[in-house]
Formats: C-alpha cells, structure tokens, sequence
C-alpha cells in the first residue's frame, strides 16, 4: 500500500495564508490542526519515558552544533563503514535515518532522491528505501516531487515534533530481514526541539560530535557536548571533519579552514577522545552529489578518506559492543 498525501491547509487560528505553507504532509500528520498535545511534559509533570524504537537494537547519534560541517556526509558514510566491521560470518543490518526535517540531505547522499513512494505496511508503518545496503528513511523521501528540489517545509513547531515522532516510532526496520543491528540518526544542527525530544523519548546508546577547525564551529560543539550530557545521552566522541587538504602536486599538507590545534585542545578541555580526522577530498564532496558515497568509491584521492572512516566505523562498533542492554520498552 502507497503512501497517501494531502494539500496541507494551515488552521484558522494561524495567522499566515493559505501561500505561505505550499507543502505537503504524510498519513497521521494532522492535516490542518496544529493543536497537537505537546511532546514535551508541562511543568509539574514527570520526565516523559525513554524507549527503545522497534526493530533496532542499537541507536548511534550523528550530530553537530552548527550546519555546513560536513555531518550528514560523516554519518552517511560512518553508516556504510559498520556494515564491514563486525567480527561475526554475517554481515550486519544498518539503517540511517534522516531527522534534518527542514534539510533533509540523506536521499541526495544514498542516490534516492529519484526512488518513488515510500510504501506502507498494513500496520501503516512506513517501509523504509535501500541502497548501497543501508535501509534509509527520510523526510525528503515524503515531499511532493520536484525537479528543482526546493520545495520547503514550512512547518510551526508541533508539526515538526509529531514529524519526528512518526520517523522515529513509526517506521518498520524490520522489513525484508531481522532487526537493525545500528540505526544511525543524522540530525539536525544545533540544540534544538528535535535534539531534546530525542534524548528524553528515546534510548540513544551513543553520540558522535561533527566539528571543523573554525572558532564558530568549536563554540556550537561544546554546546552540543552539553546538551547530550544534560539528557544523559553519552558521547563516543568528536570528529574533526575538512581537517586539511592534501596537494597534488606538493603532497603538502594545508589546513584551511584553522589549526587542528584547537579542536584538539576542545576535546581535551571536554574530556572526550577525538575519533579521526577526516582530509578535504574533492571526491568526498562529487560522490554525495552524485549519490555514491566515498566509502563506496575506489578514487585514488578518497583512499585517506576510506581509511579514516573505516577506523572510526571500528571503534564505534566496538565502543557500542560494550555497551549495556538497555532494559526500557519498545515503542512503536
């Protein structure tokens, strides 16, 4: 069964026209009433639940304190650098799952940007897209079809919120084979609703930090540091992405956008380890256009690329091995 869609209609109460809000919403988003109980608890009440998402048996966070780092390229390809990493005969089930819900970049990056409806079960749950062996789902897979792809989400705070609690419960990992070994969440930048929401909704065995060397970069990593720590969410460690750029012709190294000395310096007042430092590769950038991820290119110039994701791939899968089961319920 397809998934149906609906001419999103804007409540009466609000105070914006029918022109400003062009988009579209899935099945089970309320159409036109934006009066949606709220996700977080009112003053007084008791910190919501934390549950486990079904089908998956372990959730890795992919995050960053500020956009333009690079995160959702590191967690598309961290995401393909587990399947290669576990020790056992078989290979493992990995999933990757889009909350950018206002810059959803993972159907460009995974080449599904062209993938068609997104398929429901009869339970109504959404069946996720598959490519390069990772089972995907996003909010960009949801949005009319456009050829210029820039059909924005304009949405006030209690749609996005019940948005990512759809992708989050009501998706079935699962389909065609057994549970997800590793759900790796991109997220969005910052410290916002959707990051608060995760951390108290949802049981997160470990988070990644995507910075680059630059002062504004450093600053909005801590604060996400901070923020995964209030809500108990624990940190595997930061990633220096865009580290430098290697010349072709010298073999010189460059740091462009700052010193590494800094970041070094912030995981060090932070406590945290630092899990690789990723180059500036031209293929890096060119495969996520094109939908082909450096970890499934063979370029020459990405090799330093392939090698530094496939060491932090193995320390997280390892770091995630150790981990404790986790005895809250499952929800969704």
């Amino acid at each position: 069964m397809k998934i149906h869609w609906w001419e999103f209609q804007p409540d009466l109460h609000e105070s914006h026209s029918q022109a400003d809000t062009p988009v579209l919403c899935m099945q089970g988003i309320p159409r036109n009433d934006v009066r949606i109980p709220p996700t977080l608890p009112r003053r007084g009440a008791g910190p919501p639940q934390k549950s486990k998402i079904r089908g998956v048996k372990q959730v890795l966070v992919v995050a960053s304190g500020k956009g333009g780092v690079g995160k959702s390229t590191v967690a598309a390809n961290i995401a393909l650098s587990l399947l290669s990493t576990s020790s056992s005969s078989s290979r493992p089930r990995i999933g990757l799952l889009d909350l950018d819900i206002f810059g959803p970049s993972v159907p460009k990056l995974m080449g599904l940007e062209n993938a068609g409806d997104v398929e429901l079960t009869d339970a109504s749950r959404l069946i996720p897209l598959q490519n390069h062996g990772i089972q995907t789902m996003s909010i960009g897979y949801l949005l009319p079809p456009n050829p210029a792809n820039d059909s924005p989400v304009v949405w006030r705070g209690m749609m996005v919120m019940k948005a990512v609690q759809q992708l989050l419960f009501d998706v079935d990992w699962t389909s065609g084979g057994n549970d997800l070994d590793v759900l790796v969440i991109d997220m969005p930048p910052g410290t916002g609703d959707v990051q608060l929401s995760l951390g108290q909704l949802v049981v997160v065995d470990g988070a990644i930090i995507v910075s680059t060397p630059q002062d504004v970069a450093l600053i909005d990593a801590r604060k996400g540091v901070g923020m995964f720590r209030k809500v108990d969410i624990p940190i595997i460690g930061l990633l220096l992405n865009m580290s430098h750029f290697t010349c072709g012709s010298c073999t010189t190294q460059h740091e462009l956008f700052g010193s590494a000395a800094k970041f070094e310096s912030a995981a060090l007042d932070l406590g945290l380890p630092i899990l690789g430092r990723i180059p500036l590769v031209p293929s890096v950038s060119d495969g996520g256009d094109a939908g082909r991820p450096i970890m499934v290119q063979s370029s020459p110039d990405g090799e330093e690329v392939r090698e530094c994701m496939g060491n932090i791939g193995s320390t997280v899968w390892h770091w995630l091995a150790r981990q404790p089961a986790s005895q809250a319920g499952t929800r969704g």
